[in-house]
Order: structure tokens, then C-alpha cells, then sequence
């Protein structure tokens, strides 16, 4: 009986050229979630009331070191620092001094993150798009 066909041990190297995308991508897919927890924050930027109690903390994201699947681990914290209060008697959420408290949320800093996120998107889809042309180069050689 004839020996079975052996296939070499290294990746192949369709994939290793495929890998170069993976970068790219996973820098998109991390600012695509900065971008998701700042328009969270701007829909809730005037939420004073919600189900944990008191107003709306604004969330932000931390990324850095590796996860368990090798990509950039993320984790999703509350702003610590307190929001506004404005003097409004009549606010259904006002507390016994006639005070509001609104969340921490500050648009213009939020709008700043966003252009900031969005350039860095932008940087990234850039470069997927670079290395997708130089593979489909590749395939014509």
C-alpha cells in the first residue's frame, strides 16, 4: 500500500498573505467600538434618571494588552467625575434644594473622540484596502 500523501508542515501561503489584512481590520473593529460607546454617551447626555439610580455616567472605553483570543483586549468603565447640577425646582428628578443632576457627559469632548475615532477608522480601512490591492497584484504575477 502506498504512503499517504504528506502535506508540509508550515501554513500555507495563501494565508500567510491573508494575515496581512488582519491588522487593518482589527484596529477598524476597536474604533468601531470607541464609536459605539460615544454615541451612547451623546444619546444619554441628558438621561438624569436611570434604572441604577441618579443620572447617566458617561462610558468609556480602555483598550490595551492582548486578549485570550492574541487580539487588543477592551473594557468598557464609568467616568468617575461628577456631572453638572443646575437649580430646577420644578424637574421631576430634582433633590430636596431644588438641584439636578445631570451625567457627566460633555458634548464637545465627545465630538472630539468621535473625529479622533473616525480618522483612526479611517487610517485603517485605508490601509485594508492598500494590502487587498497588493494581494490581488500578487494573484497576477
Amino acid at each position: 500500500m502506498a504512503d499517504p500523501i504528506q502535506f508540509p508542515v508550515f501554513p500555507r501561503v495563501t494565508r500567510q498573505l491573508l494575515s496581512s489584512l488582519g491588522t487593518p481590520a482589527a484596529g477598524m473593529s476597536l474604533q468601531q467600538r470607541f464609536l459605539d460607546v460615544i454615541s451612547q454617551n451623546l444619546a444619554n447626555v441628558e438621561t438624569t434618571r436611570t434604572p441604577q439610580g441618579g443620572p447617566y455616567q458617561r462610558q468609556i472605553v480602555v483598550a490595551g494588552g492582548t486578549g485570550p483570543d492574541g487580539g487588543t483586549r477592551t473594557e468598557q468603565v464609568s467616568d468617575p467625575r461628577p456631572g453638572r447640577t443646575l437649580y430646577d425646582p420644578g424637574h421631576p428628578d430634582a433633590d430636596a434644594d431644588g438641584f439636578v443632576a445631570f451625567p457627566n457627559v460633555d458634548v464637545n469632548t465627545e465630538l472630539v473622540d468621535m473625529m479622533v475615532a473616525r480618522r483612526v477608522f479611517e487610517a485603517n480601512a485605508t490601509v485594508f484596502q492598500a494590502a487587498k490591492a497588493m494581494l490581488r497584484r500578487s494573484l497576477d504575477i
